[in-house]
C-alpha cells in the first residue's frame, strides 16, 4: 500500500474513496495477516474521518435550518406586536 496522506488533510470524498479501496483489498483476502491488520486499522481511521465530516455537515445543516426557522418566525412576531 503506498504512503497514505494524513487523515486530517483528507476531504470526505477522498476518505470515502480510500475506505472503499481498503475494504475491496481486505475482501480479496490476498493480504498477509500483518497487511490485513494495517489495512483494518487504516479503514477504521478512515471511517472515523468520514464520520467526523458527516457530523460536521449535519451540524451545519441544523444551524442553517435553525437560522431559517428564526428568520421565518421573526416577521410574524413583529406583526403580532404591531
Amino acid at each position: 500500500m503506498p504512503s497514505s496522506p494524513d487523515l486530517a488533510e483528507l476531504s470526505y470524498e477522498q476518505a470515502r474513496d480510500e475506505l472503499v479501496r481498503v475494504v475491496a483489498e481486505l475482501e480479496q483476502g490476498s493480504a498477509t495477516l500483518e497487511q490485513s491488520l494495517a489495512l483494518w486499522e487504516r479503514g477504521e481511521a478512515l471511517a472515523a474521518r468520514c464520520e467526523e465530516w458527516l457530523i460536521g455537515a449535519k451540524a451545519r445543516l441544523d444551524a442553517a435550518r435553525a437560522g431559517v426557522g428564526a428568520e421565518a418566525s421573526s416577521p410574524s412576531d413583529a406583526e403580532g406586536e404591531a
